[in-house]
């Protein structure tokens, strides 16, 4: 866990940069700290791995005062990521990623097993990328060393300012891919800074809203912080869209999912209908025995034969857990009034657009409209 209490950074000047900033981040959380320029977000970042004192208070990591402790020995407990990854452009990407574990005295083998074992990480060919210069690579490919390097040591901790910042944005949705892959199966505690709110919505557990002077407008998830802004500075922050952003940051769960009709596989058209009988509906899901959605089947009563020769394919299914957004993409793509929802290959029920505007309104704390 990280810990800033009453932590403020004051310069020579008078001026403030950080004023007595309190805030926890628990383990494997990915906190983003965003805000207009000015706000002391890369400032907070430097003074957790000591590359800038704070002026008072203090900085927990896992109960220790990071005042109080070599920083040499505290940076290589530290991945740090910044834009375009940092590389050292005279050395190699092997290199690069080689940087921590030759400092913490690895063993040669054991160094070159990390290398492999990073880049592969990262989605890049160690074969093709170890003997490589930076400038021969693009600015995903350096920023995705970037972030192997910053592994390197297998650090708990992981500071990252703005480390998409100067890619394009195709590339850089991509990266935001990658790292939530890479936090689902890594779980470090990261503290992330961006001026960008949808970056934040899209990454963050939480999110820590700071305005000019590092003072902290906001802490909450990012369903909180577009669903219930704390104060008139962070609603203008997000903007004005910020109901439509929240259907980014809300899941698909299981109470917003109608059970429609269903019927067997196995089954002729005539025990399709019987079976639904009163259900005042012209077509029913299909599943098999075992729950695994097939497709659906239209009720129709002049369609003879089995449910399997009528049975029609869904265009789309998506996993519990989909974001709203997503979910409401895909009816508006293919035209559906409803889209399956699965998981593990088992069917759970339907989602509407219904459904998606109980979820959005349960998600910034109002009531679903019956």
């Amino acid at each position: 866990m990280i810990t800033l209490d009453a932590v403020t950074k004051r310069y020579g000047d008078g001026e403030v940069a950080v004023e007595s900033l309190s805030l926890e981040i628990c383990d494997g959380e990915l906190c983003v700290l965003v805000g207009p320029s000015g706000c002391g977000k890369t400032t907070t970042l430097r003074m957790i791995n000591r590359l800038i004192e704070p002026s008072d208070g203090r900085i927990l990591i896992d109960g220790r005062n990071v005042l109080e402790m070599d920083p040499v020995e505290l940076r290589r407990g530290i991945g740090y990521v910044i834009q375009q990854g940092g590389l050292f452009p005279h050395r190699r990407v092997g290199d690069n990623v080689a940087v921590v574990p030759r400092l913490l005295g690895w063993e040669a083998t054991r160094v070159q097993a990390r290398i492999t074992e990073l880049l592969e990480l990262v989605g890049l060919d160690p074969t093709r990328y170890a003997r490589r210069y930076p400038h021969e690579l693009s600015g995903g490919e350096r920023q995705r060393v970037g972030v192997a390097r910053a592994l390197g040591g297998d650090p708990p901790v992981m500071l990252m300012d703005e480390p998409f910042g100067a890619v394009d944005p195709v590339t850089r949705e991509r990266l935001q891919h990658q790292l939530l892959e890479l936090q689902s199966e890594l779980h470090k505690t990261i503290v992330f800074v961006t001026h960008d709110i949808d970056e934040a919505a899209r990454l963050g557990d939480k999110i820590a809203v700071l305005s000019k002077g590092g003072v902290l407008e906001q802490y909450d998830t990012p369903a909180g912080i577009l669903g219930r802004p704390a104060s008139a500075f962070v609603a203008e922050f997000i903007g004005s869209d910020r109901a439509v952003r929240v259907l980014s940051v809300t899941p698909v769960e299981r109470q917003d999912l109608s059970l429609p009709p269903s019927v067997d596989t196995e089954m002729t058209m005539l025990e399709a209908r019987r079976a639904v009988a009163g259900a005042d509906t012209r077509w029913a899901v299909v599943l098999d025995a075992a729950g695994a959605l097939h497709g659906w089947v239209d009720l129709d009563p002049a369609s003879s034969g089995t449910v399997a020769d009528n049975l029609r394919p869904f265009d789309v299914a998506i996993p519990l857990g989909t974001s709203l957004r997503t979910a409401f993409a895909k009816m508006l793509e293919r035209d559906l009034r409803w889209v399956p929802v699965v998981e593990d290959g088992r069917y759970l029920g339907v989602v509407t657009p219904n459904a998606l505007h109980g979820a959005m309104r349960r998600s910034v704390g109002g009531q679903p409209e019956r």
